[in-house]
This record gives structure tokens, C-alpha cells and sequence, in this order.
């Protein structure tokens, strides 16, 4: 059974929150050699009984999609973790349970957080199209760009809104969810989910009896009955951060958190790094804008957290975009993966410098490292006035800042 990557996902609402806001945020640990882009697609209308390609398979097509940012593996269609244009955020876990994912290629994990984006205006109505699509399509197939092996895994998700955020957590076709509006929740690369389930497939309980997993007696524990058996089931890293922090919760302290190494929850290992990171933060006044903080580059301690907002002219961002290689991808390609293609944007390979500075060069890093943090204070400290001030937000003023926020940084690295 391959080892799921070491990701972790986060939300604290009001009033471990400060100042009605709905903080959420995920490190995604992937192969370290794995380039993550960072796209927006603008909202859409599609034609009648049209399909939508998806990473391995094809599904139908909604009517119209939402804009959405998001933060993907170049390789494939869907997304490790993303916002869309009604202030829901969705983020997701690869997790082993006791039945194994399928290698048959089918919707990925990371498809499926696309799909809620696209297609869900809340956290439940996303919630609810997820594992629509699951029991329908089913999940299975690679999870890396690696031709010597397939890579499959089960999927855990937090899906979070202004109001809410729902776990939910699948084994094949089945799932169960767990509704919160209060306190802090994180879910890391294991099942979570106890004996709290506020929904879950119909069939969920009778399946776990028809496998010897559950004799119907006991009180249904779902991480219990589905976890692998040799899997000891803990807190992680990122929760216990979490947890102990005494102050209100902020943008900063969720950043400090996803950058903190020394507890694991920054992953820079032989095999997984953090290769991108976002924190989004989500006012109850649904006044204020939405602001999602974007890396699109390896290891929050070395990056510096970007901010989008979303607004009618977006304007879009090659340079955090990787190269298309359209039909001749090998991703797209049966038999996949035959070659690997250089798929680093010019923001990746910018950033590529300034960690070789940081790792090699004491006193050259640490000034290269104060002088990214200053950035990201100005740019963290320019939200903060949106977020609080009275007057509306003027949309000519932010189409351009994540375009903007990526340019400057490159000009800055070069």
C-alpha cells in the first residue's frame, strides 16, 4: 500500500478566529520534483449534454461553472486545494483505508475538489455534488506522474463557506461527513471522522457488516471500522498547533503555522515536500471580500503567501501558469507518463534560486528571507485595510493584484 503524501488541511471560525473570520488554510505535500500552478478560470456556460475531460475520465457537463482559483499538480485537471467566487474553499487529503483505492482510472481525489468548486455555492450544496459524483463515477487511478507505478488512493475533504465547513471522508464509493460551524478542525492524511456523522451514504453501515468490519452491535466509529489495521490513529501535527494557540486566530498565525517545520506540519522530507500552500480568509460579513493567499511555490518557509480577490476582470497570471503541452502530454497519453516534460513556470523557477541562496548562503538567505517576508507584510497589511474598511471595494483596484503580487516577486528573485 503506497504511503499517502503528508499533507494537512485547517479552519478555525470565530471565536478561536479573531474579528468574525473564517480562517482556512492546507500545506499540500507532494513528490518533491512536482511543479504546482496556480490557475483561475473564469465562470462559464457550456453547451447542452456537453462533457468536461477531466484528469482520466470524461463526465457530464453543468450548465454553467463558477469562476474559480486554484492550486494544482501541473500535470492533471483537477486540484489540490482552491476558492471559488461565492467564498467556498475546498482542500483534500490522500488517506488509506482498509479497502484499497482502485488503480482503475476513474475521477481523482483532486478532480473532485475542482468539480465542488465548479459547481457548489456553498459547503453542503459542494459537499452534496461530491459525493454525488463519487457514488456515480467512483474514484481510482494514479495520483503521481510516475510510469513505474501506480500510486491510488482514498480521499478525505474540507469543504468550508462562510458559515460552515463540512469533513467529508470516502472509501471507494461510500463516505460518511461531519458538519462544523464552531472551534478548530483539521484533517491530515488518516481517517478522522468518529462516531459524529451528520450524513452519510445509505448504504455506508450495511457495507461495513457485509465485510466483517462491523458487527452492527457496537457503536459505529467510522475511522475504527475503516482504518487499516495496523494504522495507529493520532492527532496530527497541524491540529495540535492549532490547538494551542491562546490568541485569536489570524491570517499570520495560520501562515506561521503552515511554515513551521520543526513540528512536521511544513513537509521537507526524502520523498514529499510542501510544494504549494494556501490560506484563505472568509468574513461572516458577507460585505467584506473574500481573500485567498496563494504560494504557487515549494515550502511556505521559503515563499511568500500572495493574495487574490475575487472580482468581475480578472487578469490572468502566465508566469505562475505552467507550459501546455496540450494532446502530447504524456499525462494525457495512454500508457501515461512515458516521459516526464519540464513543467516549471517562471515563478517556479525563480523561486528555484532564492532556495539555493537560502540553503547555501547564511548571510545572503537570511537577508533574501527578511527581505521576502517584508513583501508579504505589505501586501498581508494592504488586505487587512480592505477587510476593515467601510468603503466598497472598488473591483479596478484588485483585478490585477495577484498578477501584479507574482510579478513583483519575480522582478524581486531575478
Amino acid at each position: 500500500m503506497a504511503v499517502a503524501p503528508p499533507s494537512c488541511c485547517l479552519v478555525a471560525f470565530p471565536p478561536r478566529a479573531k474579528d468574525g473570520l473564517v480562517v482556512f488554510g492546507k500545506n499540500s505535500a507532494r513528490p518533491r520534483d512536482e511543479v504546482q500552478e496556480v490557475v483561475y478560470f473564469p465562470a462559464a456556460d457550456h453547451e447542452p449534454q456537453s462533457k468536461v475531460q477531466c484528469t482520466y475520465i470524461s463526465i457530464d457537463q453543468v450548465p454553467r461553472s463558477h469562476a474559480i482559483v486554484i492550486s494544482r499538480p501541473a500535470w492533471l485537471w483537477g486540484a489540490e486545494m482552491g476558492a471559488n467566487e461565492h467564498g467556498v474553499c475546498i482542500a483534500n487529503e490522500a488517506i488509506n483505508a482498509r479497502e484499497p483505492a482502485a488503480e482503475t482510472e476513474a475521477l481523482l481525489g483532486m478532480d473532485l475538489v475542482r468539480l465542488g468548486l465548479e459547481r457548489g455555492s456553498t459547503a453542503k450544496e459542494a459537499l452534496d455534488i461530491i459525493v454525488a459524483l463519487l457514488e456515480e463515477h467512483g474514484q481510482g487511478g494514479n495520483y503521481y506522474e510516475d510510469a513505474d507505478s501506480c500510486h491510488s488512493f482514498q480521499s478525505a475533504y474540507l469543504i468550508v463557506d462562510r458559515d460552515e465547513a463540512w469533513v467529508l471522508e470516502t472509501v471507494g464509493r461510500y463516505w460518511a461527513a461531519e458538519k462544523t460551524t464552531e472551534g478548530v478542525k483539521c484533517i491530515c492524511n488518516q481517517l478522522s471522522l468518529t462516531t459524529k456523522i451528520d450524513a452519510e451514504h445509505r448504504e455506508l453501515r450495511s457495507y461495513a457488516q457485509s465485510q466483517g468490519w462491523w458487527t452492527g452491535e457496537d457503536e459505529f466509529n467510522f475511522s475504527e471500522v475503516f482504518s487499516p489495521a495496523d494504522e495507529h490513529l493520532d492527532c496530527c501535527a497541524a491540529k495540535d498547533s492549532l490547538e494551542k494557540q491562546e490568541e485569536s486566530i489570524t491570517v499570520q498565525t495560520m501562515i506561521d503555522i503552515l511554515r513551521d517545520k520543526a513540528s512536521g506540519v511544513c513537509i521537507d522530507s526524502e520523498s514529499f515536500l510542501t510544494t504549494a500552500s494556501i490560506v484563505s480568509v472568509l468574513p461572516q460579513n458577507r460585505s467584506a471580500p473574500c481573500i485567498h493567499y496563494f504560494t504557487g511555490t515549494p515550502d511556505p518557509s521559503r515563499s511568500i503567501f500572495k493574495p487574490f480577490i475575487f472580482v468581475g476582470d480578472i487578469k490572468l497570471v502566465p508566469k505562475a501558469q505552467s507550459p501546455c503541452f496540450g494532446d502530447d502530454d504524456p499525462a494525457k497519453k495512454e500508457a501515461r507518463f512515458q516521459e516526464k516534460p519540464d513543467r516549471r513556470h517562471e515563478l517556479y523557477k525563480a523561486h528555484e534560486w532564492a532556495r539555493a541562496v537560502i540553503a547555501n548562503d547564511q548571510e545572503q538567505g537570511r537577508q533574501l528571507r527578511k527581505t521576502m517576508l517584508e513583501l508579504e507584510k505589505q501586501g498581508l497589511a494592504a488586505m487587512e485595510e480592505i477587510l476593515t474598511s467601510s468603503e466598497p471595494l472598488d473591483p479596478t483596484e484588485v483585478g490585477d493584484l495577484f498578477y501584479d503580487c507574482v510579478d513583483t516577486e519575480i522582478k524581486f528573485l531575478k
